[in-house]
């Protein structure tokens, strides 16, 4: 009930961008550009109502490509296929910008409301964290994120979530396919296959009385190929009928430059402040931030090996929240969203309340500081990067953010995970 109040607020938050009146495009009017930023109700559902051939309902991917300028056209979307076909649905019967966001948002609700469920029955009271915590409001309906994290929190469910007497390596298929259905939503959880895979071989651990009785390779192996032939099933038929409008969503994310949007530590702590769009850097990052993901990945799977060493049981969930952190503070673009993938693992994973609060303060620094701060610089405001509220709010929130990522890299996989009733239960770290 709750998930659902904060979901109409969040839906109510985002449409004060909406009308009252449209143009012949169907995009909102009067100053549109000027009210995203300004009353910080900006969405990228609004906004990509044009320029993508949304609001020309046109099917995507099949028959769209990039331009050598970076620009997508066609019908293709820089999403992977899911949530390409999630934004069709939604604009399908739309004619505005605000009948598209009306759409996205009765299409994803569900996934909302089923995430909600699915922590509480997982954890309990802690779920309220997520139905009532100011992310949700702020970010349901700024991207197309709740069918994603709906996969993620399915995952562990899958595992973790009810008695019943599968076999662990069968509950991990069904957690796997859901993984691999997020990684056709937003490529993240398709990270957290390894863990998984991991957690099999290690057979749960003590729980189900096989720790010493050796590794299960055959059940782990049943992990990645579930989630592979997912992820390959789901976008084969894509890549058949319009290979390059498919291809191009990959190529706008790898083109994607470094820039004032991206709110990352990149753009604030390393860009060249005489030449911000500077070819080197950039060629730079765009190879040095995946390969710092990556490590922190391995890092992250490694913690996690020695700790099943020393106390029998292989962490996943931490292990992937830990990834998680990984990838926020390293990749190129933080987008301010991506706050939704991380509260599930506040609840489910025993980290300090304090780090969570002050980890949601820095996100509401960053979340309304940076429309504020775009606004300012529309309206031909001058300060130096470091003056105006909005913009020491912006470098608060990244800088904070990226911080606490870091201590909570390192809190997660020494978190005890909190699964009232698990057949597979975690023991905490000493």
């Amino acid at each position: 009930m709750l998930t659902g109040v904060a979901l109409a607020l969040g839906l109510a938050h985002k449409a004060r961008c909406v009308g009252p009146g449209f143009d012949g495009a169907g995009r909102s009017i009067p100053d549109y550009d000027v009210r995203i930023d300004r009353d910080v109700c900006y969405s990228d559902i609004q906004h990509l109502w044009l320029g993508r051939d949304v609001d020309r309902h046109v099917f995507p991917y099949v028959d769209g490509s990039i331009t050598p300028e970076g620009k997508l056209v066609g019908g293709t979307v820089e999403y992977p296929v899911l949530t390409g076909l999630l934004i069709w649905g939604g604009a399908l019967f739309a004619s505005t910008d605000g009948g598209f966001l009306l759409g996205s948002a009765l299409l994803m609700a569900p996934f909302g409301l089923l995430t909600g469920w699915l922590l509480g029955r997982l954890a309990r009271w802690r779920a309220l964290l997520w139905a009532l915590g100011p992310p949700l409001v702020l970010y349901a309906f700024h991207n197309w994120d709740l069918p994603v994290v709906a996969c993620a929190v399915g995952a562990v469910f899958a595992v973790h979530g009810r008695r019943t007497t599968r076999p662990l390596p069968q509950r991990a298929t069904v957690a796997a396919v859901l993984l691999g259905l997020g990684f056709a939503f937003k490529l993240y959880p398709g990270a957290f296959v390894l863990p998984l895979a991991l957690y099999v071989l290690t057979r749960g651990g003590r729980a189900d009385g096989l720790h010493g009785a050796g590794l299960d390779w055959r059940g782990a192996l049943r992990v990645p190929v579930a989630a592979a032939l997912t992820v390959v099933l789901v976008n084969l038929p894509f890549a058949i009928a319009g290979y390059e409008g498919w291809r191009a969503s990959f190529t706008f994310q790898q083109l994607r430059k470094v820039d004032i949007t991206t709110n990352s530590i990149w753009f604030w702590g390393f860009r060249p402040a005489s030449d911000p769009g500077n070819a080197a850097f950039q060629n730079t990052v765009d190879w040095l931030s995946p390969a710092l993901v990556l490590l922190s990945f391995a890092v992250a799977a490694a913690v996690g090996w020695r700790r099943w060493r020393r106390e029998g049981v292989y962490p996943w969930i931490g292990v992937s929240a830990a990834m998680l952190c990984g990838f926020l503070l390293l990749h190129k673009v933080h987008s301010p969203q991506y706050t939704l993938w991380l509260v599930p693992y506040f609840v489910l994973l025993q980290v300090p309340w304090s780090v969570v609060t002050a980890y949601l303060l820095a996100d509401l620094a960053m979340g309304i500081g940076i429309f504020r701060w775009f606004y300012a610089i529309k309206s031909g405001v001058q300060f130096d990067i470091f003056s105006g509220f909005s913009a020491q709010a912006v470098a608060l929130g990244v800088w904070g953010r990226a911080a606490l990522l870091a201590v909570l890299f390192v809190l997660f996989l020494r978190a005890a995970p909190v699964l009232p009733g698990d057949r597979d239960p975690e023991p905490s770290a000493t």
